[in-house]
């Protein structure tokens, strides 16, 4: 199969990348580094010429609301009209757990990606996932002021991103199916701890400091909203065995 991947450098991107092409799939990248451009859409006619499935892992880091909808809003939309002129069959996307119960910054973009899908035209298959491992690495950066990083109370069940990969690629293979169960990692976890076994294993001396997110976001990290429901999918490896296995490497 001829598979194209929205966002193939990214997190999960570069493992679809690798696992399509283990599978024995001809695999193409969609990014900048490759001369594609999704939200201006340079370069998607050409790129996506005989392509059979678009797998979309794209993103943006941001917490504005605005700029999440309008990133996803055009991406999609061009994602989705270059596919038809090519003649795309699937179309199979990757969105986030929950999102439906804190719908502001990316996480009101991906409400919007997923409608667009619903409603462009090329059959779809939705994956949504919890939060990776590599959250935490991410969020630590993206919260530390000086000695100090910023931690939101969260229950979360993060899950491996070569999982997730996996079961995307596995989507692609099987054909539009809608909306899949969620998929969210074997383990009930709470940010800070995370946090704090990464700031651990990596020999950082930053201070925790408890952060309490106004709102339905807020809401929604605490009560357990952004974790899967009963039944859906679990992954395999717990957290503590991703941290092991990076400080392995």
């Amino acid at each position: 199969m001829r598979i194209a991947v929205a966002g193939g450098t990214g997190t999960v991107g570069r493992h679809v990348v690798a696992i399509a092409k283990e599978r024995g799939h001809h695999v193409m990248s969609l990014s900048r580094a490759e001369g594609v451009d999704l939200v201006n859409g340079r370069g998607l006619d050409q790129a996506l010429q005989n392509v059979e499935t678009v797998i979309d892992v794209s993103g943006i880091q941001t917490m504005s609301t605005k700029k999440a909808v309008d990133y996803f809003t055009n991406a999609t939309q061009n994602l989705l009209a270059a596919g038809k002129k090519a003649g795309v069959k699937q179309h199979v996307v990757l969105s986030i757990v929950g999102i439906d119960k804190a719908n502001s910054g990316l996480y009101a973009g991906k409400l919007v990606q997923e409608d667009e899908v619903r409603h462009g035209g090329i059959p779809w298959t939705l994956l949504r996932s919890t939060q990776f491992h590599e959250f935490v690495p991410m969020s630590i950066k993206a919260a530390s002021v000086g000695p100090l990083v910023f931690v939101p109370t969260m229950v979360t069940q993060p899950v491996a991103a070569k999982e997730v990969a996996a079961a995307l690629v596995d989507a692609a293979e099987s054909g539009p199916k809608g909306r899949l169960p969620d998929l969210g990692g074997p383990r009930t976890e709470h940010l800070k701890g995370l946090v704090a076994a990464y700031l651990a294993k990596t020999q950082q001396k930053n201070l925790i400091v408890p952060l309490r997110v106004p709102g339905p976001m807020g809401k929604a990290m605490r009560n357990g909203g952004l974790i899967p429901a009963p039944g859906s999918a679990v992954g395999r490896q717990t957290f503590q065995e991703w941290l092991d296995a990076i400080d392995a490497a």
